[in-house]
């Protein structure tokens, strides 16, 4: 294991020196790299995301991550999803048609219906995109003094319908409530941009640094990945 170092896996899709650095002004090394071995061996994973799902899938394919990912979901590694690398850890998006997902959280992916957004005085666009409120439902180790109400930055069409509404850490109005940010075990995702949120996303990022280096120094003490 690469003592505390988060990867963030290049697979041509997602803000990824943004991310980085985000990660390093809160003191957490962190490498851009597509390197198989790299990545799994890394403290804490990162999967960014933009654009569409579909090509997201393509572009995790490509690089020959898709196995790659599941072993990381599967060793109990920290995973951190971000945007569209939020909503491929899921079953399935209807973007573009029904497209498969990595399926490692159950539930889809689904568009905004622009007739609930319709309420109000001026009617939402889709894209939801801009500043808007986090509604903390679960005390999740990425939520650390985040306080509730604190505003993230968004850019997205789509959102994530967990089949498990257990796993909704936050959720964020939009017409609809919809899950903003979800943990399970070892897998952390926000549909939000922890990267362009100024304080509140490095916050997020330096919680999850936090937890890399827990389970980094947990797992050195036992010589091996604790089994989940």
């Amino acid at each position: 294991m690469l003592a505390g170092m988060i990867a963030i896996i290049d697979y041509g899709m997602g803000n990824l020196r943004s991310v980085q650095k985000g990660c390093e002004k809160m003191g957490y090394a962190a490498e851009i790299t597509r390197e198989a071995q790299r990545i799994e061996a890394a403290a804490g994973v990162i999967l960014p995301g933009v654009g569409a799902f579909g090509a997201c899938m393509n572009g995790l394919a490509e690089c020959r991550l898709i196995d790659t990912v599941h072993r990381v979901a599967d060793s109990g590694t920290p995973l951190l999803g971000i945007c569209v690398g939020m909503q491929i850890l899921f079953s399935e998006s209807v973007e573009f048609g029904r497209v498969r997902g990595l399926d490692i959280l159950k539930g889809t992916v689904e568009r905004f219906d622009p007739a609930l957004l319709t309420g109000g005085d001026a009617p939402r666009k889709i894209p939801h995109m801009g500043w808007n409120q986090l509604h903390i439902k679960r005390a999740a180790p990425h939520l650390a003094d985040v306080p509730e109400g604190a505003a993230v930055y968004f850019v997205h069409s789509y959102y994530p319908l967990p089949a498990d509404p257990g796993i909704v850490a936050t959720t964020t109005e939009y017409g609809i409530p919809f899950a903003s940010s979800v943990w399970a075990d070892n897998i952390f995702a926000t549909q939000f941009h922890p990267e362009k949120s100024q304080a509140i996303g490095l916050q997020i990022l330096a919680n999850f640094g936090k937890v890399v280096a827990a389970h980094s120094r947990v797992s050195h003490s036992h010589g091996h990945h604790p089994s989940h």
